[in-house]
């Protein structure tokens, strides 16, 4: 017989990194109480009886009497967040034989049977349980149709194990399990606003009778497309128990005469029959648009239709409505008031640890091989020493991992050393790799993240297909081909070339590929960007911490050709930002108004995609200073700069870099602190920087040992970085037009052959200084010092 002490627990949902794998944290004290160690099975009583393996507390959760359980186990034990369950050591025995049955139709062969019985060995099992199953990115949900013996079983490698061909049928209700909070990730805030105001209201209305006050009848979200706005609805519905019916704005929409109406009062009437229930409309904007623009008749008729059944909702009534839009404001204002729709909720685009959250939920069944790095290894290893389960086989973990060749080497000796111990290095490893995968997604939403772990697992999948070990005439895919599929660093950054950030599609998007590397001299200007960009984006808790506010703009001017569209562009690439590049004159329009909306495009989209570097090319075309255009386009272009740079929250991940060679005609408004707070003189380079430029551009560039770079820099006085660019590309020309006349270089000729041959000279840079002249003068450089005496005057 089993030890029946038992415990009371109330339900927490699971960090990311235990969902499916089928266990349950509860703290030391509680696992005392009823007689259980590490790695034990526990019985969990709420509306329905489930198991799993129980495993300790994280520290923070130490006394706070909690269970921390995913949404599968959730469901199975038939409770919510916040439920109060029974918890006591089970009694197990053996799994002679189970049955699982899929959700839905699924194909398969005795291959994959056979490798989904490995994933299950150890877990325990009743009938009626769900398990989840991550295959490539992709969640099969199946459920445990019969065990043998009956009660709670243990999955052994000698079970016999068998899937049924036919999906269950009275899964159909439950919707195959649904979406649960842990299927969400970055939302908090959102998840917890919404529970107080959906899941309470459903859950214990008499809390609200108590209080003597209405429970909300409805909730907004707004936000860009992708961030998921149905996600959470479906979550909120799934979590609750509630009754779920879904419309699409436009599908309640009818050519017929009061036919969308009847739809509408259908649905409220279905709702209110199946309470506690969940209306979620989905583009909402489409069926309630604003009443005073639409021309035609039914929108209206909707909307009023729409607005009278929201108010006759019973008040405490069991019904909630939820609706969805990417645009608020195009909403009738009648469905935006207290009473119809009490609160907005912002579901924004997420931040450096959403994207994590996401990530570790779509690569939840991903078979992701991280890079075994000696110096990361080490770094983890010795990390772990604390921890009392590898304490005393550390010391030579990280002995033989020095001595260790390669990266398979050193995944040999964890294995061979602990397989615990390997598990949570390849884990840690995995989680370092999501990290740097979530700094360098910038802008990405929810839907984005979800399509960079597919097009990763599909990476993945196109090297197996290269290699000829998956054949597309196989009946069956052989079970030591789907072990060999592995989803490597590689194949991430192979899917990163394909998926750019949604929220940026419409405005034009570069990820510059330029680093502080890539542009010679400049050191005083390169300094001052870093600390007025990189910094704050990098650090912006030091500035709140030291109480001053991030520069909001930076002007670079100076002669044509000293490199500021570079510097724009490299600052982007080095604080990992996202970069919107605009010429100055692309942003004008013949219509009115269109100029002005433009730009109020392009800042809305840069606060939605933070952190965002704004360059604005030949900021003079848009921006001269105001009374000097007859037709007033350009002052009013002006202002609605000035505004939207008014309007730049400290913090808020939006810096405003602009480029001029003609600071004098810009209009001073700009030019003020609080706008542009830096104007940085990007001037024609020194002897000293020419040098560093030759360099830059000679890099790549097979020399020949007469040339000298120190002398070219010192003959070439006036010459701007795009001169010297033009200089080194004539000087190649110049080797390569010689090389043809010799016939060393002609088709078909191979890439390591011309460098060997062919040379550049001395001789050829000399001819290419007579083709390319100095485009800056010593009074073009003088008229910009002044420039910068009267800006510092104006600031002074």
């Amino acid at each position: 017989m089993a030890d029946k002490r038992e415990i009371k627990l109330k339900v927490a949902s699971a960090y990311q990194r235990d969902v499916g794998r089928g266990i349950v944290r509860i703290d030391r004290k509680a696992m005392r109480t009823i007689g259980v160690q590490p790695g034990d099975i526990v019985e969990i009583i709420g509306t329905k009886n489930t198991a799993a393996v129980v495993w300790p507390a994280y520290p923070e959760d130490e006394g706070l009497d909690i269970i921390r359980m995913d949404g599968t186990i959730r469901k199975n034990a038939g409770v919510g967040l916040g439920d109060e369950v029974t918890v006591r050591k089970a009694e197990v025995k053996e799994a002679k034989k189970v049955v699982l049955a899929p959700t839905e139709p699924i194909r398969f062969g005795a291959d994959f049977v056979d490798w989904l019985h490995s994933r299950l060995i150890g877990r325990p099992v009743v009938r009626g349980d769900y398990i989840k199953i991550g295959v490539l990115g992709q969640e099969l949900t199946f459920v445990v149709t019969a065990t043998t013996p009956a009660g709670i079983v243990q999955i052994t490698e000698f079970t016999d194990f068998t899937v049924s061909e036919k999906p269950v049928k009275e899964v159909a209700k439950t919707a195959a399990l649904g979406v649960t909070y842990e299927d969400i990730g970055g939302l908090k805030d959102v998840i917890q606003k919404i529970r107080e105001m959906i899941e309470l209201p459903l859950k214990h209305p008499e809390i609200f009778e108590k209080l003597g006050i209405e429970p909300p009848k409805g909730v907004l979200l707004y936000g860009p497309p992708g961030t998921g706005k149905t996600l959470l609805a479906k979550a909120v519905a799934n979590e609750a128990n509630a009754h779920f019916i879904a419309i699409n704005g436009p599908e309640i929409m009818s050519k017929y005469y009061g036919e969308s109406e009847e739809r509408l009062r259908e649905v409220f009437k279905e709702a209110e029959e199946n309470a506690p229930s969940i209306i979620f409309i989905d583009e909402i904007d489409a069926i309630a648009p604003k009443r005073g623009e639409v021309t035609g008749e039914v929108e209206k008729r909707v909307v009023a239709q729409l607005l009278a059944l929201m108010d006759g909702l019973k008040s405490r009534g069991k019904v909630i409505v939820i609706g969805a839009t990417n645009r608020p404001d195009a909403l009738d204002p009648a469905l935006r008031r207290p009473g119809r729709f009490d609160r907005e909720i912002e579901v924004g685009v997420p931040d450096r640890q959403g994207r994590k959250e996401i990530l570790q939920i779509h690569t939840r069944g991903m078979p992701i091989e991280p890079e075994f790095r000696k110096s990361e290894v080490k770094r983890i290893l010795e990390g772990l020493r604390g921890d009392e389960r590898f304490r005393d086989i550390i010391n030579r973990a990280i002995e033989k991992v020095e001595r260790a060749k390669d990266e398979k080497e050193i995944q040999d000796i964890l294995k061979n050393l602990d397989e615990r111990l390997y598990d949570e290095v390849k884990h840690r490893l995995i989680d370092a790799l999501l990290e740097e995968l979530a700094d360098k997604t910038h802008g990405f939403v929810g839907a984005d993240l979800a399509a960079l772990a597919r097009e990763a697992a599909m990476a993945a999948l196109r090297r197996l297909i290269k290699e000829g070990k998956i054949d597309f005439e196989a009946e069956h895919i052989p079970k030591e081909v789907l072990e060999e599929l592995k989803v490597t660093k590689r194949d991430f950054y192979e899917a990163l070339k394909m998926i750019e950030p949604s929220a940026l599609r419409e405005v034009l998007l570069e990820i510059p590929n330029v680093r502080w590397d890539d542009i010679g001299g400049l050191e005083e200007v390169k300094e001052a960007l870093r600390e007025a960009v990189e910094w704050p984006l990098k650090y912006p808790e030091a500035f709140q911490a030291l109480g001053i506010n991030p520069p909001k703009g930076i002007l670079l001017y100076g002669p044509p050709g000293t490199g500021k569209t570079l510097l724009a562009k490299a600052v982007a690439t080095e604080s990992e930002a996202n970069f919107i590049g605009i010429r100055g004159p692309e942003v004008l329009s013949k219509w009115v108004g269109e100029s002005e909306k433009n730009i109020r495009e392009i800042f809305r989209k840069a606060r939605q995609a933070a952190p965002t570097v704004i360059f604005i090319d030949e900021i003079d075309a848009i921006a001269p200073r105001r009374g000097t255009d007859v037709n007033r386009v350009t002052d009013r272009l002006i202002n609605q700069l000035l505004t939207e740079m008014d309007g730049i929250e400290e913090n808020s991940g939006v810096v405003v870099i602009a480029a001029t060679n003609r600071p004098d005609i810009l209009d001073p408004a700009l030019l003020r602190p609080g706008r542009f707070d830096r104007l940085i003189l990007v001037p024609a380079p020194d002897e000293k920087a020419r040098y560093e430029i030759f360099k830059v551009h000679t890099r790549k560039m097979p020399l020949s040992e007469d040339v000298d770079l120190k002398e070219l820099a010192k003959r070439t006085e006036g010459y701007t970085g795009a001169d010297i660019a033009a200089v080194c590309r004539e000087a190649a020309m110049n080797a390569m037009r010689r090389a043809l006349k010799e016939g060393i270089i002609k088709p078909g000729v191979k890439m390591d052959e011309v460098k060997q041959k062919v040379k550049v000279t001395m001789k050829d840079f000399e001819e290419a200084l007579e083709k390319v002249g100095p485009s800056v003068s010593k009074e073009t450089m003088e008229y910009y010092k002044k420039i910068e005496e009267q800006f510092k005057k104006m600031r002074g």
